[in-house]
């Protein structure tokens, strides 16, 4: 057969290949991610604007879309009851409108995306905000994040829905909508996008990266229109030295240590509610009762609690203040969580790991005091969610602070690192993995995307040419000394006409075995097209088209018009992709001797 290599020993295909697939369909669903990032800024007013709302009638009993801190209420220890109305009222929601508002958003996205083709319906799109903002505005210690990523990759689904989409781009214009929301809530759109890589899209392409990124840009961009712009929480800390780096390795693994401890303490409380004698809608409100009597020792524990996070990030609160607050908080915050009730988990890491660096700043050297605060909580932040990037670049996009960038890598790395090293799996994905889904968040390219169809094809081919009889076929193919399940038929000039096995015999028994092999593949469904590989193909591309079609050998061809048969692949090629893999992942050796 003629060879696909050149004298020179590259392939005469080379000049076709390239870095990335490229589908002109990635316009038309970048247009799309234009419109959802605009919603994405809308969802976004809307909730902040139902958390203030329910904070100022639970709190102040005034019809307000005011921002007002629950801390400022004058009800005494009937602040009590209601984080308990609230839970309630939620419990209600998630028990006669749809279970799927239940929890803090992002697990319920990862399953929605893996597990469920991206399908979320506009019962989520409401109520999830709805109840977010009972809860949030009842006095839960929650943020506004969790809850926006939810209804925002609802929307993001419902409009895809509208569209004949592929699972995979309805996935993307979900996770647009979702990081598009996050972006609106906090302005920080890069920490967005970050999100999605480490979290939510399980890969990185084009085809999903580009939607993303113009959904963030443009939630970027209208947010000042209906939000506040700038910086939540604008701070500017000092230039760093050696002696910094070496105390932001102690804070990693101060934050890594607490985020372990707080992930694997909200599921054993999880354990425990799933072990009380009554019905799941009651959980919230019982959560809610730790959550009023906390509130009650500690008003500023309550609610989303974006100005402790900028009292904490300047040292406005004494170190007892701090210590009180952190505690407070993560306890009220796993309890309510573990309750099964509606919120976010961002803001009160942030709240939790600030709380974390004020504690320690004094013992840190290295760095001014504002610094520790703001990488403490980078570092909670990367050891919970599992993202280390997400992390360092949201605290930088809160703040605006560029002399703790370096910081903010070092410290969000080692808590990811002790995470990962203790933890088997992240408080995003246990909730997953009890409801029997596992999920592996490496990933590489894979071994069958590095090599193309023509790089381990069989060049030299067994065929049956077109003329031979039925009768010569079976006795010289498929007799005592059968070599493959299958062969291509080819005429007189080379070209494919069909695949040809025992099987596709059998069907036919009683033909005339005088008769040419032609004749069986002319009786096929004509409208069945032929299965073919390309030799610029890659071997992933083969792989699937195997695995549609239940083949385990395809015929290359030159091209899709005059179909020459060139080689052939068959499962066992693909597997020895894999052959580099192994030695790259599990062969060690010295390579300079000593």
């Amino acid at each position: 057969m003629p060879s696909t290599q050149t004298k020179s020993g590259h392939s005469a295909l080379h000049h076709l290949r390239r870095d990335f697939s490229a589908d002109p369909r990635l316009l038309r669903i970048s247009l799309i991610a234009v419109v959802i990032g605009g919603c994405g800024t809308l969802a976004a007013f809307a909730l902040l604007a139902l958390i203030h709302l329910f904070t100022n009638l639970f709190f102040f009993q005034v019809w307000s879309f005011t921002a007002r801190s629950p801390a400022e209420h004058h009800l005494g220890a009937w602040v009590i009851l209601l984080p308990i109305i609230g839970g309630l009222i939620v419990g209600l929601i998630a028990r006669f409108g749809s279970e799927k508002i239940r929890g803090h958003g992002i697990p319920e996205a990862i399953e929605a995306i893996l597990f469920g083709k991206s399908k979320m319906s506009a019962k989520v799109a409401i109520l999830k905000p709805l109840s977010s903002g009972i809860v949030i505005g009842s006095g839960g210690p929650f943020g506004a994040e969790g809850p926006i990523i939810m209804t925002g990759g609802a929307i993001g689904s419902l409009i895809a829905q509208h569209f004949h989409l592929t699972s995979a781009e309805r996935k993307t214009l979900l996770v647009a909508g979702a990081t598009a929301g996050m972006t609106a809530i906090f302005g920080t759109p890069i920490a967005a996008v970050l999100l999605a890589v480490e979290l939510l899209l399980f890969e990185l392409r084009p085809r999903s990266l580009l939607p993303v990124i113009v959904a963030c840009t443009v939630a970027g961009f209208t947010r000042p229109l209906l939000l506040d712009s700038g910086p939540l929480f604008p701070l500017q800390t000092a230039d760093v030295g050696i002696v910094t780096m070496f105390s932001c390795v102690i804070a990693g693994i101060c934050g890594g240590a607490l985020s372990a401890f707080m992930s694997t303490a909200l599921y054993k409380i999880e354990d425990i509610f799933h072990k009380l004698p009554i019905h799941w809608m009651w959980w919230p409100a019982i959560g809610g009762i730790a959550v009023g009597i906390g509130g009650y020792f500690e008003p500023r524990a309550l609610g989303v609690g974006y100005d402790v996070i900028g009292d904490l990030l300047n040292n406005h609160l004494a170190l007892q203040v701090a210590l009180s607050l952190l505690l407070v908080k993560a306890i009220i915050w796993m309890l309510a969580l573990g309750s099964g009730t509606s919120g976010g988990v961002l803001a009160p890491l942030l709240i939790i790991g600030a709380g974390l660096g004020t504690v320690l700043g004094p013992l840190l050297p290295g760095g001014d005091a504002h610094l520790w605060p703001l990488v403490c909580m980078a570092a909670v932040l990367a050891g919970v969610l599992g993202a280390p990037l997400t992390a360092a670049v949201f605290a930088f996009g809160l703040t605006h602070d560029a002399n703790a960038l370096l910081p903010l890598l070092l410290t969000s790395g080692v808590a990811y690192g002790f995470t990962v090293l203790t933890m088997r799996r992240s408080i995003m994905t246990e909730k997953i993995a009890r409801r029997g889904f596992h999920i592996y968040r490496e990933y590489g390219v894979d071994p069958l995307e590095r090599q193309h169809v023509e790089e381990i094809q069989s060049s030299v081919v067994s065929s049956i040419p077109s003329h031979l009889s039925i009768g010569d076929t079976l006795t010289l193919y498929f007799g005592a000394d059968q070599k493959y399940r299958s062969y291509p038929v080819i005429d007189a000039e080379q070209r494919l006409l069909g695949m040809i096995d025992r099987a596709s015999i059998s069907m036919h028994t009683g033909t005339d075995a005088t008769k040419p092999i032609l004749t069986l593949l002319n009786a096929a469904d004509p409208q069945h097209p032929l299965i073919v590989a390309l030799p610029g193909e890659t071997c992933r591309i083969a792989a699937a088209r195997m695995a549609t079609h239940h083949v385990e050998r395809l015929p290359v061809v030159s091209d899709l018009q005059e179909k020459r048969l060139i080689g052939i692949i068959s499962r066992s090629d693909l597997i020895k992709t894999y052959q580099s893999f192994f030695d790259d992942e599990q062969k060690r050796e010295r390579l300079l001797n000593s």
